[in-house]
């Protein structure tokens, strides 16, 4: 689906990134605090939204600004716009009423999108992007009810993971040649939605569903990704099959130790399997789809560039050592400066990319 940015001007889009990047930063100055880190402790219990912040403040909120783009109406800005604000009052006041409000807002915004965007073509990539933003709603609304963050940890995991799925097949092409390579994918992702139902019901038993729902939907994107082929490639194809195919194996790992060992609301086990999610998949999505999604949204360069490579091995050797030293072996030393190093991994991209489309742009003027 091309990108219609005549209806959207720059000038609108910019405050809406710019407070998704306030949320990243927020985010990870939660994570330091989680940590242990000898950082300053703000007023406000950031650490206690943590994850709502950086799954809905900022991966949703980028998330839909792309869509909102793609709509190419001023008021598709309403869904980013609330997901962002909202993370915005749940790092200032912590988690009350108001952030969780305006998170779920985010999410029917973002609903209201998707059913704009199917008038206009159906397809099963947008079934599935729908199908996250549903996710991310039920999330929300379960959060409202009274639930723990821990409780809606499948539906924040599957909101990411349908979603990612979805935008593979609209901007990857993945092969959906056949009527039977999209039966199995729309029924994996129907397994999906049913595995974070039943982890809200029956938390251990359906905990265990949701592991294998996420390794049917990891085994479907293993099998027919063109990433399995452009691996061998050169330039971004290569840089993008690597961070999908690193991703995927993470999201095996979490697939495996929730089919295998059911819920855990925290402890080693807890924090590994989250972030196989949404560091070692979801970051490493969004490392190596920036420079196709971000000129799209800013119309600003971002050309591919081998120093990109750099926080990208990073984020995925801190989290192979925060997962193995840290939460298998139990070293606390080694899990807390890992996970620093986590944190550093996404600045350093952060770094990266803007030195990337600054030094091209400054070419771009003086040629």
């Amino acid at each position: 689906m091309p990108v219609l940015a005549a209806g959207l001007p720059v000038r609108l889009r910019v405050p809406v990134l710019a407070a998704s990047a306030v949320a990243l930063l927020g985010g990870l100055y939660a994570a330091l605090l989680l940590l242990g880190t000898a950082v300053p402790a703000p007023a406000a219990p950031v650490e206690d939204v943590h994850g709502p912040v950086m799954v809905f403040g900022f991966v949703g909120t980028l998330i839909a600004l792309e869509r909102a783009v793609a709509l190419g109406r001023r008021t598709g800005l309403l869904a980013p716009g609330s997901s962002a604000v909202g993370a915005l009052v749940l790092l200032l006041a912590g988690p009350g009423l108001p952030g969780k409000v305006l998170m779920m807002t985010g999410a029917v915004g973002l609903l209201g999108i998707y059913r704009a965007l199917w008038r206009r073509q159906q397809s099963a990539a947008l079934l599935a992007q729908a199908t996250g933003a549903f996710c991310w709603y039920a999330a929300t609304l379960l959060w409202l009810a009274g639930l723990s963050i821990a409780d809606i940890v499948p539906w924040m995991v599957a909101f990411v993971v349908a979603t990612i799925a979805g935008e593979r097949l609209e901007l990857a092409h993945v092969a959906l040649a056949t009527p039977t390579a999209q039966r199995w994918f729309l029924a994996a992702l129907a397994t999906l939605v049913a595995g974070a139902t039943a982890a809200t019901l029956w938390p251990q038993p359906g905990t265990k569903m949701f592991g294998f729902a996420l390794l049917a939907v990891t085994a479907w994107l293993a099998v027919f990704d063109v990433a399995r082929h452009t691996v061998r490639g050169t330039g971004l194809p290569r840089y993008v099959a690597a961070g999908l195919l690193s991703g995927y194996a993470w999201l095996a790992l979490a697939g495996l130790l929730w089919a295998g060992a059911g819920s855990a609301a925290a402890g080693a086990r807890y924090d590994a399997t989250l972030h196989a999610v949404f560091l070692g998949f979801t970051l490493s999505m969004i490392f190596v789809h920036a420079p196709v999604i971000l000129p799209a949204v800013l119309r600003r360069p971002l050309p591919y560039r081998p120093v990109l490579y750099l926080p990208l091995a990073l984020l995925h050797a801190s989290l192979l050592v925060r997962v193995t030293a840290g939460d298998a072996a139990g070293l606390e030393p080694a899990w807390r400066w890992s996970g620093v190093v986590n944190v550093a991994s996404v600045l350093l991209f952060i770094g990266c990319a803007a030195a990337v489309s600054v030094r091209v742009r400054r070419a771009g003027i003086r040629s």
